[in-house]
């Protein structure tokens, strides 16, 4: 799939005088049994752009990024990391693209045996051996503070709620310094005063580390506030592409009908 791959390249990105995209989706297709999940995705994103996934639930937007970070593999299409296809890749060279990815779960996935600090000094642990350990709770506090958990290192995630739990998937995703940053519905199961901080802490985020992110969600007005690109997927396909103003302005019964009702 290299000429995929090669091919990944689109004129917006051209247009900002950028070669490969950090991620492109090329014809993904994903089928689980006789249910078709994906059915020919292309999408892309570059450095400092926010793209927003939206969707019905179970229309295969957790799946497909899952298979960005190389947790499933598709049943046919590519995933061009950096113009990497990283179909077929061996285990090394898999670990080594995953390390520039850092994936925040859409229920945080934090340890229940691990305090806030530890969480997040986790991937550190694992990947960055030459790191000592003061060196390691030192970047595991300066992420904390960044997203606002710097007073609660030493509790236990279940002595948090859901919307600090967020900002601590957050603080992990970020432990390696990612380029590429994969969001699952970052603000799920949150009320609304939680999930507008977590939209400005995604804002910052982005403000100051220039990532390529992809924020998967169900929540419109999360979507218009944090990305300047949104994709609309339904019946396993992208509906619409575009910008918020534009997905307002489409014919298309059924974008019309997710923005009436979202």
């Amino acid at each position: 799939m290299a000429t995929a791959c090669a091919n990944a390249m689109t004129p917006e990105n051209a247009g900002r005088g950028e070669s490969i995209p950090a991620v492109s989706v090329v014809g993904l297709h994903k089928s689980f049994g006789n249910q078709m999940v994906l059915n020919g995705i292309n999408l892309s994103v570059s450095r400092g752009e926010t793209l927003a996934v939206l969707g019905r639930s179970g229309t295969g937007k957790s799946v497909l990024l899952r298979i960005i970070i190389g947790l499933q593999s598709p049943d046919a299409g590519a995933v061009c990391v950096h113009g990497q296809d990283i179909k077929g890749l061996d285990l090394d060279r898999l670990s080594s693209i995953r390390m520039k990815m850092g994936f925040s779960f859409q229920h945080s996935a934090l340890y229940d045996s691990l305090t806030v600090e530890q969480n997040v000094m986790f991937p550190l642990q694992h990947h960055c051996k030459e790191m000592s350990k003061a060196m390691q709770r030192d970047r595991a506090s300066q992420l904390l503070a960044e997203v606002g958990m710097e007073g609660h290192l030493e509790k236990m995630p279940s002595d948090i709620s859901g919307g600090m739990q967020k900002r601590v998937g957050l603080a992990r995703a970020l432990a390696l310094q990612p380029d590429i940053l994969l969001l699952d519905e970052p603000t799920a199961g949150l009320d609304p005063i939680s999930s507008a901080e977590i939209d400005d802490l995604i804002l910052k985020l982005q403000t100051e580390h220039q990532m390529a992110s992809i924020v998967v969600t169900h929540d419109l007005h999360s979507a218009k506030t944090i990305a300047g690109r949104l994709a609309l997927i339904d019946k396993g396909s992208v509906v619409i592409e575009g910008s918020f103003a534009e997905l307002q302005q489409s014919d298309i019964e059924f974008v019309m009908q997710f923005l009436k009702h979202s």
